[in-house]
């Protein structure tokens, strides 16, 4: 027999992760306030987690939960004695017949596109994004970033304030100016992917699945909301193709495992399915005329891995031809360095190792270079160099599963 209170907390988790974002995007159409939005959805869920257990879980939990925070909306008005006009606009909209569905999926597109603004640093963004948007805590965040809460509330209260400031329209971005304003949006999503895939920070667990996960549901959202956008699809596909490896990156030792070392019997087949359905479909756009974006392209080159049983059947001339189409889109100097790894594979470590070197100037703080520039010396037999690019690689790696495994490697006998 279930456990009722299972029941009721499963509810209680599938609320906040369906329901948070367009209860606070609604709720910051109706106001014109994020601090608003923010504490009355925050209240509401409140009430729902004492209420809910004794009471039960509602017919319609996201009617309930939108109704209970414009309720607390409207409270916090009245206690700071806002103007008179204002409280009967807010009481009207209260009063007034339900939103569309339509509607509100708009709503939440404006709250993503609000938090993500230009006129924000990226990590402002970031923050504001996983809070108003996600639904995380503040002290999530802060975990998740390896920053004090109180300094992650500070960030995203400026973050909040600056957008009040500066009269940011709530809104979705005109034709011209929505390619660009996507980019930031897809940008930011892809940051929080990254940080929790390999996280940076020295003493931190390597990999933060939560955060992750996050990322993903963020993404699906994007993409349940503009479907028609490549590059939305393309990073989404991106994700779950990434993250389906998750499992099988790190050893029970905390060792960082490479793709050509990965037990691929470990790899979610279901998300992989899923990444490989969304390349296919933009590959039939590309078909059809519709150029691929930079994740569409990654998300590519992923599929190519990840159709592979063995890596001895990676087909690294397909590879090698999806990053000659990305360097024209994405000349930057770590592209050239993924590139130059499928370079290795078809045409030797030292035409790869040239490649490698020219890349010295621009990248020579960054520590995948000199990883990759020690294991083409390795592979060529020049143990001194090898040895030396795997200490500097050492020192720059900033997550531990890769320090645990560039030691292992610098160690090894070769």
């Amino acid at each position: 027999m279930r456990n009722p209170a299972i029941d009721v907390q499963a509810a209680l988790t599938r609320a906040h992760h369906e329901e948070w974002a367009r209860v606070v995007a609604g709720l910051t159409r109706r106001f014109g306030d994020l601090d608003i939005a923010e504490e009355a959805a925050a209240e509401a869920f409140a009430t729902a987690v004492r209420r809910w257990p004794a009471e039960g879980v509602p017919p319609n939990p996201g009617a309930w939960l939108t109704t209970t925070a414009a309720r607390k909306a409207i409270d916090r008005i009245r206690r700071e004695n806002k103007r008179d006009d204002k409280h009967r606009e807010a009481q009207m909209v209260y009063d007034g017949p339900p939103e569309t569905v339509g509607a509100i999926d708009d709503d939440r597109l404006r709250l993503i596109f609000t938090c993500c603004h230009p006129a924000l640093a990226m990590q402002a963004r970031v923050a504001l994004t996983l809070r108003m948007v996600g639904g995380l805590t503040v002290p999530e965040i802060a975990r998740a970033f390896l920053v004090r809460e109180t300094a992650m509330e500070q960030r995203i209260t400026r973050a909040k304030a600056k957008i009040k400031a500066a009269r940011v329209p709530y809104r979705v971005p005109s034709a011209e100016d929505l390619p660009a304003r996507v980019s930031g949006v897809l940008a930011v999503l892809f940051l929080v992917f990254n940080e929790g895939y390999l996280a940076t920070g020295p003493g931190t667990d390597p990999l933060r699945p939560g955060l992750t996960a996050e990322a993903i549901r963020l993404a699906r959202l994007i993409r349940a909301l503009m479907p028609d956008d490549g590059e939305a699809a393309g990073l989404l596909a991106l994700m779950l193709l990434t993250e389906a490896r998750g499992t099988a990156r790190v050893s029970a030792d905390g060792e960082l495992v490479p793709l050509a070392e990965q037990d691929r019997g470990a790899w979610d087949a279901s998300l992989i399915a899923e990444g490989h359905r969304l390349v296919r479909g933009r590959l039939a756009a590309a078909a059809a005329g519709t150029a691929p974006g930079r994740y569409q392209i990654l998300a590519a080159i992923n599929a190519v891995h990840t159709s592979a049983r063995d890596v001895r059947d990676t087909d690294w001339t397909q590879v090698l031809a999806l990053y000659d189409q990305l360097v024209r889109l994405d000349s930057s100097p770590i592209i050239a360095l993924n590139r130059a790894v499928a370079v290795a594979e078809l045409d030797g470590p030292q035409v790869a190792l040239a490649a490698v070197d020219r890349l010295g100037d621009t990248l020579s703080g960054y520590h995948a270079y000199h990883a990759t520039r020690a294991d083409l010396l390795r592979r060529l037999g020049r143990s001194r160099q090898a040895r030396a690019a795997y200490d500097k690689a050492i020192d720059l790696a900033g997550n531990t599963a890769e320090t645990a495994y560039l030691t292992r490697r610098r160690d090894q006998p070769h």
